[in-house]
């Protein structure tokens, strides 16, 4: 799996790219950066309203997160506009992978999700 992912759902399309982040971990403590982009191919306006992601570690250990809108904000994508943010995420072991799907609501009032593709995360190896 690679550190980079790419998902259209309903004309919308949600692009990640992740990174290890040394500065930020620790011992047994693994942090990964990523940045995503979405954007609307559509000819309608739409509204990210929550996010669901399902990260998973080397282990096998899954955990589920779900929250209104990402990093604070509910963003409405125009026809052709996209809207990109970073974030973060730690992890017990030095691999693993998210996935998931944000909930969008149309200028219509309809509700659908749209993919959020698998994307790795991984910290370079190392022979301790």
């Amino acid at each position: 799996l690679d550190p980079m992912s790419e998902a259209v759902t309903r004309e919308i399309r949600v692009e990640v790219l992740s990174r290890y982040s040394a500065e930020n971990s620790g011992p047994n403590e693994w942090v990964f950066e990523y940045t995503v982009r979405i954007t609307n191919l559509g000819l309608n306006a739409v509204r990210l309203m929550s996010r669901y992601w399902v990260i998973t570690d080397a282990l096998e250990r899954t955990r589920e997160v779900r929250g209104p809108g990402v990093i604070g904000k509910q963003p409405l994508l125009g026809p052709g506009e996209s809207f990109q943010y970073s974030s973060w995420c730690p992890l017990k072991t030095p691999t693993g992978v998210m996935h998931g799907t944000y909930q969008m609501v149309g200028s219509d009032g309809s509700e659908f999700d749209v993919e959020i593709a698998p994307f790795a995360l991984k910290a370079p190896y190392r022979v301790q």
